[in-house]
C-alpha cells in the first residue's frame, strides 16, 4: 500500500498506475472542457436543443436553433473549450503523469497541441456529422467527441511527446 502511494504522490509509477494518473488528469480536463462547452454552448454559440438532456435536468432554458446550426455552433464551442482545457491537460500531465524532455520545452508543446489538435479535429467533426445527419442530441454527439480525444490522446502523449 506505502508503494501504491508513493507512487500515485511522486514521479516513478508502473504503467497501470500512470494511466490512473493520467485518467485523474484527463477527467479534470475533461470537466474544464464540458464546463466551458457548456457555457459557450448557453451563453456565446446557442448549441443546445429544448429536448438535450442537459437542459431537461437543469431546467434551463434554450434558443431553439436548426440542426445544421447547433451542429455548426457546437463545433464553435467546442473549439472555445479546446483551447483552455488542453492548456489544463498539458500542465497536469508534465506536473503528474509524463516526463517532459524527450524535445524541447516549445517543441513538446507544439506537438502536444498538434497531436491533441488532431484528435480535436476528428472529434469535433464527428460531433458536428452526428447532430447534422442523424440529429443527434449535442450531449451525446458531445460524449462521442470526448471518446475519441481519449483514445488517441493517450497512445499518441506515451509514446510520441513525453518520455513515456
Amino acid at each position: 500500500m506505502r508503494d501504491l502511494l508513493k507512487q500515485f504522490t511522486g514521479r516513478e509509477h508502473s504503467p497501470f498506475v500512470q494511466f490512473i494518473k493520467y485518467a485523474i488528469c484527463g477527467g479534470i480536463a475533461t470537466a474544464v472542457s464540458i464546463v466551458l462547452f457548456y457555457a459557450c454552448a448557453l451563453w456565446l454559440m446557442p448549441a443546445l436543443s429544448p429536448d438535450d438532456p442537459v437542459v431537461r435536468r437543469l431546467g434551463l432554458t434554450v434558443v431553439p436553433v436548426s440542426d445544421s446550426i447547433r451542429a455548426r455552433n457546437s463545433m464553435i464551442d467546442n473549439s472555445v473549450a479546446f483551447v483552455f482545457a488542453n492548456l489544463v491537460a498539458y500542465l497536469l500531465n508534465i506536473w503528474w503523469v509524463f516526463k517532459a524532455g524527450r524535445h524541447h520545452w516549445l517543441m513538446e508543446i507544439g506537438l502536444f497541441y498538434l497531436v491533441s489538435g488532431v484528435s480535436f479535429v476528428i472529434g469535433t467533426a464527428l460531433m458536428g456529422w452526428l447532430i447534422k445527419q442523424f440529429g443527434l442530441q449535442t450531449t451525446v454527439a458531445f460524449g462521442a467527441n470526448i471518446l475519441t480525444a481519449l483514445l488517441i490522446n493517450f497512445v499518441m502523449r506515451k509514446y510520441v511527446i513525453f518520455k513515456g
